[in-house]
């Protein structure tokens, strides 16, 4: 099976890469806030700052598709 461009964007191998890449840095966020023990304002925003971006992303992903199946 010879890989093309059009097998690598049936796949989807980008955004689910970008996906992983997501639910790597939203563990870090959790875990690190999670750990402090007096957390401020900014760091609260900071991580909630991820959770939406993380949301949006995963938005986009599930509602696109290829363009054929268009």
């Amino acid at each position: 099976m010879k890989i093309t461009p059009a097998t690598l964007d049936s796949w989807r191998v980008i955004p689910r890469l970008l996906i992983l890449c997501y639910m790597l840095a939203f563990y870090d966020a959790t875990q690190w806030f999670m750990g402090l023990e007096d957390p401020t304002n900014a760091q609260a925003g900071f991580v909630s700052t991820i959770v939406g971006a993380g949301a949006a992303w995963f938005g986009l992903y599930v509602s696109s598709r290829n363009n054929k199946e268009k």
